[in-house]
């Protein structure tokens, strides 16, 4: 395995291991089961929000590398 694939491994288990402990936590808690069922919810909706915002600056940031340039610098002989 490459580097690469370790820290990715790394952060899928670190990632994995904050939901299921929130998840246990949460469902271990004296609540009543609407309460625990509406948490649940709203955490989920926070992290689908998270994701996909990470989803979005992960694209632009690999979208911004695989372009050319549209707009190559020709010398300077021009002003605007």
């Amino acid at each position: 395995m490459s580097s690469n694939d370790n820290a990715a491994a790394a952060v899928i288990a670190f990632v994995s291991g904050a939901v299921l402990g929130t998840a246990a936590a949460l469902l271990l808690t004296p609540k009543s089961g609407r309460e625990v069922r509406e948490q649940l919810s709203e955490i989920g909706e926070s992290a689908a929000e998270k994701v996909k915002r990470l989803a979005r600056e992960a694209k632009f940031k690999v979208a911004s590398k695989s372009k050319p340039e549209e707009f190559e610098y020709d010398g300077g002989d021009a002003w605007i």
